[in-house]
Protein backbone atom coordinates (compact mmCIF):
# COMPACT_ATOMS: atom_id res chain seq x y z
CA UNK A 1 0.00 0.00 0.00
CA UNK A 2 1.24 3.49 -0.42
CA UNK A 3 -0.22 6.60 0.80
CA UNK A 4 -0.78 9.25 -1.09
CA UNK A 5 -1.71 13.15 0.25
CA UNK A 6 -3.76 15.19 -1.96
CA UNK A 7 -2.95 18.62 -2.33
CA UNK A 8 -4.78 21.36 -4.21
CA UNK A 9 -2.79 24.27 -5.31
CA UNK A 10 -3.60 27.67 -6.72
CA UNK A 11 -6.62 27.87 -4.79
CA UNK A 12 -8.35 30.16 -2.52
CA UNK A 13 -10.27 29.18 0.66
CA UNK A 14 -10.42 26.03 -0.90
CA UNK A 15 -12.61 26.66 -3.68
CA UNK A 16 -10.61 26.38 -7.50
CA UNK A 17 -6.99 25.04 -7.54
CA UNK A 18 -5.62 22.38 -9.52
CA UNK A 19 -5.50 19.13 -7.54
CA UNK A 20 -2.11 16.70 -7.52
CA UNK A 21 -0.42 13.55 -5.61
CA UNK A 22 2.20 13.49 -3.26
CA UNK A 23 4.00 10.67 -2.27
CA UNK A 24 6.73 10.85 0.57
CA UNK A 25 9.41 8.64 0.15
CA UNK A 26 9.13 5.21 -1.25
CA UNK A 27 12.10 5.13 -3.29
CA UNK A 28 11.92 1.91 -4.58
CA UNK A 29 8.84 2.07 -6.82
CA UNK A 30 9.69 1.88 -9.82
CA UNK A 31 8.71 4.54 -12.80
CA UNK A 32 5.63 2.15 -14.19
CA UNK A 33 5.04 1.38 -10.48
CA UNK A 34 4.74 5.87 -10.24
CA UNK A 35 2.97 6.24 -13.31
CA UNK A 36 0.29 3.53 -12.28
CA UNK A 37 -0.30 5.52 -9.24
CA UNK A 38 -0.71 8.67 -11.13
CA UNK A 39 -3.56 6.72 -12.97
CA UNK A 40 -5.12 5.35 -10.04
CA UNK A 41 -5.38 8.76 -8.53
CA UNK A 42 -6.49 10.27 -11.51
CA UNK A 43 -5.09 14.25 -11.30
CA UNK A 44 -2.75 15.64 -14.37
CA UNK A 45 -0.13 14.90 -12.17
CA UNK A 46 1.69 13.18 -9.14
CA UNK A 47 4.67 14.46 -7.64
CA UNK A 48 7.04 11.76 -6.06
CA UNK A 49 9.52 13.60 -3.32
CA UNK A 50 12.38 11.43 -2.53
CA UNK A 51 15.45 12.06 -0.82
CA UNK A 52 18.60 13.24 -2.57
CA UNK A 53 22.02 13.03 -2.64
CA UNK A 54 22.62 16.82 -4.39
CA UNK A 55 19.44 19.09 -2.72
CA UNK A 56 17.18 18.67 0.50
CA UNK A 57 15.01 16.77 -2.31
CA UNK A 58 14.88 15.36 -5.29
CA UNK A 59 10.95 15.50 -7.12
CA UNK A 60 9.52 13.18 -9.62
CA UNK A 61 6.40 14.15 -11.53
CA UNK A 62 3.89 11.80 -13.46
CA UNK A 63 0.86 11.63 -15.51
CA UNK A 64 -0.84 8.54 -15.47
CA UNK A 65 0.98 7.43 -18.40
CA UNK A 66 4.85 9.10 -18.18
CA UNK A 67 7.13 10.88 -16.26
CA UNK A 68 7.39 14.62 -17.02
CA UNK A 69 10.46 17.13 -16.08
CA UNK A 70 8.12 19.50 -13.87
CA UNK A 71 5.07 20.55 -13.34
CA UNK A 72 4.15 23.67 -10.63
CA UNK A 73 1.20 22.68 -9.33
CA UNK A 74 2.56 19.64 -8.03
CA UNK A 75 5.46 21.23 -6.56
CA UNK A 76 3.11 23.59 -4.69
CA UNK A 77 1.15 20.91 -3.53
CA UNK A 78 4.16 18.68 -2.63
CA UNK A 79 5.63 21.19 -0.37
CA UNK A 80 2.33 22.38 1.25
CA UNK A 81 2.01 18.94 2.04
CA UNK A 82 5.86 19.14 3.62
CA UNK A 83 5.12 21.86 5.43
CA UNK A 84 1.59 20.83 6.39
CA UNK A 85 3.78 17.74 7.98
CA UNK A 86 6.55 19.85 9.54
CA UNK A 87 8.70 18.19 7.37
CA UNK A 88 10.73 21.23 6.64
CA UNK A 89 12.80 21.89 9.20
CA UNK A 90 15.39 24.08 8.90
CA UNK A 91 16.09 23.39 5.53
Amino acid sequence: MVDVYVAVAFSKDAKGGNKAGVVLGRSELTSVQKAAIAKEMGYSETAFVLDSDKADFKLQYFTPTEEVPLCGHATIAAFSTLKLLNMLGNR
